[in-house]
């Protein structure tokens, strides 16, 4: 897969996330938090906004996205396409007048990526709930001083990408990354693969190395 059609269809969902969901999420309820479903990922409170891989499903309208504007699908539904205000300095950069663009092949590599994280943090450790941030639009959760999640591709690891980020800097062969160990799910396949090596890093962690 050409790495600029999952740089493009990245950013995109990225906008999904932050413009569709999070915003019109986080004016009604104050609270930002996404969750990863079976085919995208969904709104954790009112409004129920959902992304299936190919529309924006909200009550009886489902309005396939790629090819429009955030402003125009928000207007389909009801809600307006708008980040949450005031919240952090980062995000996706989308604005509201910009076109989804969307590869059929990129989408499921993301999509399946972040269904495998969720489902390995699940296992991980069962008594969290992992969350969707809109900010960084990665899927993780922290336990201690420590977050493990699974990231879609950013400037540092341009693919889908499993992390163990302990707030407190360590060093060691693990730890290939600035902010921890960064391991992409093609090297770890599934699921079980991603449990294994959060696993790893937290017996690391638990041993002081």
């Amino acid at each position: 897969m050409p790495a600029t059609s999952l740089s493009t269809t990245r950013r995109s969902l990225h906008g999904v996330a932050e413009l569709l969901l999070a915003g019109p999420q986080h004016r009604a309820t104050g609270e930002i938090a996404l969750r990863v479903t079976a085919d995208g990922f969904a709104t954790s409170f009112e409004p129920d906004l959902r992304f299936d891989g190919r529309a924006v499903a909200a009550g009886g309208r489902r309005i396939e996205v790629a090819g429009l504007s955030y402003a125009d699908i928000a207007a389909e539904l009801g809600v307006v396409a708008r980040e949450p205000v005031d919240l952090y300095g980062d995000g996706s950069g989308v604005r509201p007048a910009e076109t989804v663009v969307l590869d059929s092949a990129a989408v499921a590599a993301i999509i399946g990526a972040f269904a495998a994280g969720d489902e390995a943090l699940r296992r991980f450790a069962p008594d969290e709930e992992p969350i969707l941030w809109p900010e960084h639009f990665d899927v993780g959760i922290t336990i201690g001083e420590v977050n493990y999640g699974l990231a879609p591709g950013d400037g540092a690891v341009p693919e889908p990408y499993a992390y163990v980020g302990p707030h407190r800097p360590r060093s060691g062969e693990f730890w290939n990354v600035p902010f921890g160990a960064a391991r992409t799910v093609r090297e770890l396949g599934d699921a079980s693969g991603i449990l294994a090596f959060y696993d790893v890093g937290r017996r690391l962690i638990a041993s002081g190395s």
